[in-house]
């Protein structure tokens, strides 16, 4: 039809937009024999992914071959001082057992303030001058909000994408389970921390260790008994001690805590914070109690990172919003598997 002079020309209606999401889960898997050695020689067709139920095709598969992107994310608050020549020693362990020749460090400090102490750098010295010079800040602990700054540096590295090999995202946190003042909840770091693919590894600080090894400012009093010998009884009840607090945490079901987390994001989470995060996105805690030194328990998580399975898929229902629990199995008898238990898709966008 010809449109006549001066009559406006209808135009066509909108058409609707659609918004597909696409994501792609990335999914480290340590795998131990009944001995807790690692185990190596698996491939791609031993494993089984599922995804809310459904199995999923595995498109990328690797044994510890990606370059990882670290945070480390540091407490340098006076709670844990006397334990700060020990941290400062980590640069070298960090850059040669950790993230290896091919991986990159970051670093954040955190006390009652958060900052970033290093870009991503592949220079061992940076990192380990970074770490020999931390400084012992206030009483804060804004531990939330600095592993959200972690997430946010990490969530604009270089990752898996889909049939192509990637990098690996990790945040090793070493801290105390102690936040005071965060302005982030714990669920909702965790809930950008599992899609944005990062995997958290946890070492727990203990301030009651660091008071043990806090060097007396005061002069005690002499003793009116005989040196060894008690003039008074003691008080009713047992002391607790490292061990007995570890074995108060035995029988916690700490994945099933870390889905609750994800999925109550707002709620406030009081106990249990690096364990929960470390099993919301397939990592592992460590405390430094006894014989377990932060140097020790630091080789072993560089040990673990370089032995893992790396899988990758694209989810089959990338619609249905909610918790997607994922569970990874291995055609094997007497193997442990451990891996991510899931993510949180929020709703659609309208």
């Amino acid at each position: 039809m010809t449109p006549q002079p001066g009559v406006v020309v209808q135009q066509a209606p909108p058409q609707p937009k659609f918004k597909l999401r696409t994501i792609l889960v990335s999914v480290p898997v340590t795998v131990r024999n009944a001995g807790g050695e690692m185990v190596h020689n698996l491939e791609s067709k031993d494993f089984r992914v599922t995804d809310n139920g459904a199995e999923q095709r595995i498109t990328h598969f690797e044994l510890g071959g990606e370059p990882i992107s670290l945070v480390v994310v540091v407490e340098t608050s006076s709670r844990i001082s006397p334990l700060l020549p020990q941290i400062r020693k980590l640069g070298i362990l960090v850059s040669q057992q950790v993230t290896g020749p091919t991986g990159e460090t970051a670093i954040v400090g955190f006390d009652d303030a958060v900052q970033k102490l290093l870009d991503f750098t592949n220079n061992a010295d940076d990192v380990e001058r970074t770490m020999t010079r931390l400084q012992e800040g206030s009483s804060g602990a804004r531990l939330f909000d600095a592993m959200s700054k972690g997430v946010e540096l990490l969530t604009g590295r270089a990752s898996l994408k889909a049939g192509e090999p990637g990098g690996r995202r990790v945040m090793l946190v070493v801290a105390e389970a102690h936040d005071a003042g965060s302005e982030e909840k714990l669920g909702e770091v965790l809930r950008r921390a599992q899609l944005a693919n990062v995997t958290i590894y946890t070492v727990g600080l203990s301030s009651t260790r660091a008071d043990l090894q806090r060097k007396p400012d005061y002069h005690p009093l002499p003793s009116a008994t005989p040196e060894g010998t008690f003039g008074m009884p003691p008080a009713p009840g047992t002391v607790q001690t490292p061990t007995t607090d570890m074995q108060s945490r035995e029988g916690v079901d700490l994945l099933g805590l870390a889905a609750w987390a994800v999925q109550h994001a707002k709620d406030q989470v009081t106990s249990h914070e690096l364990e929960i995060a470390a099993a919301a996105t397939g990592g592992a805690y460590a405390s430094t109690w006894k014989d377990r030194t932060i140097e020790k328990v630091i080789d072993e998580i560089g040990g673990e990172l370089h032995s893992q399975y790396s899988l990758s898929y694209t989810p089959s229902d990338t619609e249905a919003p909610g918790y997607h629990e994922i569970k990874v199995d291995v055609d094997r008898a007497g193997l442990k598997v451990r891996a991510r238990p899931g993510y949180y898709l929020a709703g659609p966008e309208s």
